[in-house]
């Protein structure tokens, strides 16, 4: 287990595990559901799993919320390509930024389980029919979790072929002036 936790980044550690665990520990008082396995091992993989369905939420409904009210502006992507090549600090910035997202989808999350948890007392339902429900959800969730990661992906690769277009053309424009010495 010590393996395991060391090869986490600090990333997965507060954007996915951390979430995780408070949302077990509070989640289960407040929805009086088990959160957790007898198996540590377990338990530790379903905090993680957890932490990373609130970090979704976060990125998915946090972030454009956010946006649309202008509570945040974000620079495009390819600035922040560039810029985080030159200060390496705003790779950790970003992190952190991330890390307080997923804690206000962490509150959120939390409010709404108490939500249905009253819903379900009051009409006297059991948790069956949600589970269904919950686990379409979770794959609507991580369909557009992997859409958006594939833009991200796809337009960090765009940044560099532009940077490599760049190279090329300015190659180019010395080996016509004559000023290329290779």
């Amino acid at each position: 287990m010590k393996d395991l936790l060391d090869k986490l980044s600090s990333y997965n550690i507060f954007n996915y595990l951390l979430p995780g665990v408070i949302f077990a520990a509070m989640g289960q008082h407040i929805g009086n559901i088990p959160l957790l396995h007898s198996d540590m091992i377990v338990s530790a993989f379903l905090c993680y799993f957890y932490g990373l369905i609130i970090s979704r939420i976060g990125s998915l409904a946090i972030e454009p919320s956010l946006k649309w009210l202008r509570v945040v502006k974000y620079t495009p992507y390819n600035e922040y390509v560039t810029a985080s090549q030159i200060d390496p600090k705003l790779e950790i910035l970003s992190e952190q930024n991330n890390s307080y997202r997923t804690l206000i989808a962490l509150v959120l999350v939390l409010l709404m389980a108490g939500g249905i948890d009253e819903l379900r007392r009051y009409f006297g339902h059991t948790w069956y029919p949600y589970a269904y429900v919950a686990i379409l959800l979770l794959g609507i969730l991580f369909i557009l979790a992997y859409r958006k990661q594939s833009e991200y992906i796809t337009k960090r690769i765009g940044v560099h072929i532009a940077r490599l277009d760049e190279v090329k053309a300015a190659d180019s424009e010395g080996d016509a002036n004559g000023t290329n010495n290779s």
